[in-house]
């Protein structure tokens, strides 16, 4: 797991939290109004209490995750660079998403039917004036259906592996506590900021472009090196060619000197007989 997945998985988590304010806001206030006669100490014991177990939701929900990524993608991906296309493909996708484009809603759809099964497990937990009904109440708050939480799974799946999505989705949440506890007026406060720098739909941005990266970037790489092997290759078998050629018209100085020198040596027999012959003749 990159230091770079687990920082998008944690500002995924808070720059996407005001547009999931909604719901989830909803929640904290039922939360809120069934502690009303709970002392301001236990109550905040509580608070920590049920959104440790929505953290511990969202871990279970990327082990899941990441553990079909493991028994189902693994084997289809290995000995490739199928796992970084898939990655940079599920990164660009979820950015999409939090740009605004509505990729998400069926399956927000699918899930709110999850959500209303476990209506009669809801009612259980109120009051929330216990530990364990507090603990129970984060649990089951992590399957309320969210398009930006099933975006987290999906880059958890993509990690092949459980406890890379286990910490991802433990990130995650962990970047939507602050907008969750937060006063009234601090929600207002970051959540205009959010909105006025659209620090929501930079983020998503930001997520398109990484995704790009990680996609394209070593494919340049693997054809910028390869257009470098095959220069070198050039180079050398040109060399290899001048020094054959070099070597060649060496060999063919040698021979021609040869030839030269024996011509010479055969013409000075020659003459040296025809000397003698003409002293014997005398």
């Amino acid at each position: 797991m990159t230091m770079g997945l687990l920082i998008a998985a944690l500002l995924m988590g808070f720059f996407g939290s005001p547009h999931c304010l909604g719901m989830c806001g909803g929640i904290v206030a039922a939360f809120g109004l069934s502690m009303k006669d709970i002392s301001p100490a236990k109550k905040r014991g509580l608070i920590a209490t049920y959104h440790l177990g929505r953290l511990l939701s969202y871990t279970l929900l990327g082990l899941v995750a990441g553990l079909i990524g493991t028994t189902i993608l693994a084997p289809l991906m290995m000995g490739n660079s199928t796992p970084r296309i898939l990655l940079g493909l599920v990164l660009v996708f979820v950015g999409l998403t939090m740009l605004g484009l509505p990729f998400l809603n069926k399956l927000e759809r699918f899930g709110m039917r999850f959500w209303q099964a476990l209506g009669p497990l809801r009612t259980k937990v109120f009051p929330l004036n216990t530990v364990p009904k507090a603990l129970a109440a984060g649990l089951l708050w992590g399957f309320l259906p969210c398009g930006l939480v099933y975006g987290a799974l999906l880059i958890a799946v993509v990690g092949h592996d459980p406890l890379t999505g286990a910490v991802l989705m433990f990130a995650f949440g962990l970047g939507t506590i602050p907008m969750l506890v937060a006063t009234h007026g601090t929600v207002n406060w970051i959540r205009h900021h959010i909105g006025r720098l659209r620090l929501r739909q930079l983020n998503g941005a930001i997520m398109v472009i990484s995704g790009l990266a990680v996609v394209a970037v070593p494919m340049v790489m693997a054809n910028m090196h390869g257009h470098m092997d095959h220069g070198q290759m050039n180079h050398e078998q040109m060399n290899h060619e001048q020094m054959n050629h070099e070597q060649m018209n060496h060999e063919q100085m040698n021979h021609e000197q040869m030839n030269h020198e024996q011509m010479n040596h055969e013409q000075m027999n020659h003459e040296q007989m025809n000397h003698e012959q003409m002293n014997h003749e005398h």
